[in-house]
């Protein structure tokens, strides 16, 4: 092993952690906001192990698109929504958590079989010299109609979020304690005033 290979297995090593720590921050903070940047981190990870493979392209398209664009999307619909409710917690709550440790659990045990079954052999394949060109050939040829689709898709994504995040403004209720009284009503004398007069008289 040179140089080289040690670089890369370290820098794997510590992209792999960050990724891991981050997306145990998505999932185990109480704070939604703090889930959001945790899934920033997530996605910028991400990106730096698609440069360990050499696609240059793909991970400048993972920090635009996922990074600036689609986390930034999440942060503004938590904060437009805002709302102010406290969440009472459902008598059965339990059932809910018991079942997403089931599937997260066999989720786990699917990919892991996948990862020791696989044979994961050093790839004898070249890097081609200008992928921007290739994928941009692709993209526009054999993969034009999933393109747009996805772009239409996102769009209306778009759309949904900001009609979900809009409120409209309702003005709070009057009591009747807070209505304005119509009739005037003048205050009534101390009596102590009138039967002091009636003495020095």
């Amino acid at each position: 092993m040179n140089l080289a290979d040690g670089v890369q297995i370290v820098s794997f090593a510590m992209l792999a952690a960050m990724m891991i720590g981050a997306a145990l921050g998505v999932v185990l903070f109480n704070n939604i906001v703090y889930s959001a940047f945790m899934l920033g981190g997530v996605f910028v990870s991400i990106a730096g192990l698609y440069l360990l493979l050499n696609a240059d392209f793909v991970a400048a398209a993972q920090l635009l698109v996922y990074v600036g664009a689609v986390n930034v999307l999440i942060l503004f619909a938590i904060m437009l929504v805002n709302k102010q409710e406290d969440f009472v917690p459902f008598p059965n709550a339990w059932i809910r958590k018991a079942l997403t440790g089931l599937v997260s659990l066999g989720l786990f045990v699917l990919l892991s079989t996948m990862v020791l079954a696989t044979p994961w052999s050093n790839s004898t394949g070249i890097p081609v010299d200008n992928s921007i060109v290739l994928i941009g050939e692709h993209f526009f040829t054999d993969f034009l109609l999933p393109f747009e689709l996805a772009s239409v898709l996102l769009l209306m994504a778009m759309v949904g979020a900001i009609i979900l995040a809009r409120r409209e403004y309702i003005p709070p209720q009057a009591t009747s304690d807070q209505l304005p009284q119509t009739v005037l009503e003048l205050p009534e004398r101390p009596r102590e005033l009138l039967s002091a007069t009636s003495d020095e008289q």
